[in-house]
């Protein structure tokens, strides 16, 4: 107990709530706070009124009991089908898609599924903090290959098959191999071909392939999204997705796992998956309803999507222009999800690390981002580009405020 409460000290860093105490305790003073820290679009786009309304028609219906702990079949089929219909991937509602407390609950059943102590996974870095530290928590050790924001956070797939061969020779076990894509932290979208080669990769290895899909229709500036289930057939995969980013719903907490193959590896982890969902009875019977409506009617959810996405297009490029207008940050414009991962000017600004920036500026300017290092990015910082754009660039223009009173 002892080792695992260690172990949980240490690696459940969740830098994107890290300053709230601080927060706290300025709000409680009367200031304001610009708050740039957490990707919760509900806050600026709010909920479709008719998955609210589909909502709040389960709750009169009575629809409030336990439910499968899989999830309810209305939810399951309409996620089957929208796979079908956007990837033309085949995947039973009955048996390949799972209902969780959102990606974070499904996280944890992956790593309790295929992770011992010392056993490996590939993360690709910037990662998202969670991916990171779930695996961590449980005693992983990983093979963090990095995104070159030089080259637009290009991925060497070559120097991906060296790590991971030379980690196997050195005894290492690679368990699974995580992909986050569109990315959050860097707003990254994968083109195809790399893709593909990850998928070759994981196939010619014997790896598990992740694929964190939550933000798969919040893609802008020419990206194209090509989901893993399109280009794995054959290859053990897991997708993860959910009703966050897409439909808006952060505070629904529903999550999609989705385990297409009728490999024996596949088949066994679907027997776990559900295993894993009875134990904790099911996920909330109402919100499962409003979601399943949510996919269903595909003229609103189409209409609201689209007006979203034109909408963070438009915010993220202001923001991105305003940014690599400063003489102390840049920024790699992002063509997907809703972030910017700015990397300081470290010649020019005496504050010596990420977290020191971060904490500075919310005391000094009232502005609250999150500090690259909790990515896996020393020396950036993440915005999100949610607000509307007179916020965002109040905000850009304090942070340059602040660089410029701290520039070396």
């Amino acid at each position: 107990m002892a080792d695992i409460l260690s172990k949980f000290s240490k690696y459940a860093d969740n830098a994107i709530e890290e300053e709230n105490p601080t927060v706290r305790a300025m709000e409680r003073a009367g200031k304001r706070i610009v708050k740039l820290n957490i990707g919760d679009p509900a806050r600026f786009f709010p909920t479709p009124k008719y998955m609210v309304e589909a909502y709040v028609r389960a709750l009169r219906e009575g629809k409030t009991t336990y439910v499968n702990p899989e999830g309810i079949p209305e939810l399951r089929e309409a996620i089957s089908a929208r796979y079908r219909r956007l990837y033309k991937v085949s995947a039973s509602p009955e048996d390949s898609v799972f209902i969780t407390h959102g990606v974070s609950e499904a996280l944890i059943f992956l790593n309790s599924m295929l992770v011992d102590p010392g056993n490996m996974a590939v993360i690709f870095k910037p990662y998202y903090a969670v991916c990171y530290s779930g695996f961590r928590i449980f005693g992983g050790v990983p093979i963090l290959q990095e995104y070159d924001e030089e080259r637009g956070w290009y991925l060497d797939t070559d120097a991906l098959e060296r790590r991971i061969q030379a980690a196997k020779r050195a005894g290492g076990r690679v368990k699974y191999m995580m992909v986050t894509n569109p990315s959050n932290p860097t707003g990254m979208v994968l083109d195809r071909k790399t893709l593909r080669s990850i998928v070759e990769i994981a196939k010619d290895n014997g790896i598990v392939l992740i694929s964190d899909e939550i933000y798969d229709e919040v893609v802008y500036n020419g990206a194209t999204f090509t989901s893993a289930s399109q280009l794995a057939k054959g290859v053990p995969h897991i997708i993860f997705n959910g009703a966050s980013k897409d439909l808006d719903a952060t505070g629904f907490r529903i999550g999609f796992t989705i385990i297409p193959g009728e490999d024996k590896v596949s088949m066994a982890l679907k027997k776990t998956v559900l295993d894993f969902c009875a134990l904790r009875l099911c996920v909330s019977t109402p919100a499962q309803y409003a979601v399943a409506e949510g996919i269903s009617n595909r003229k609103e959810h189409r209409k609201e999507v689209s007006a979203f996405v034109r909408a963070v297009e438009d915010r993220a490029d202001f923001a991105s222009r305003l940014i690599n207008e400063s003489e102390y940050m840049h920024v790699v414009p992002p063509r997907g999800a809703y972030y910017l991962f700015p990397k300081l000017d470290a010649k020019r600004l005496r504050l010596k690390t990420d977290r020191e920036f971060v904490h500075k500026l919310l005391e000094e300017e009232g502005v609250l981002l999150t500090r690259g290092s909790g990515f896996g990015g020393d020396g950036h910082v993440r915005l999100v580009a949610l607000p509307p754009k007179e916020i965002l660039g109040s905000a850009i223009d304090r942070i340059d405020r602040f660089c410029r009173r701290h520039s070396r």
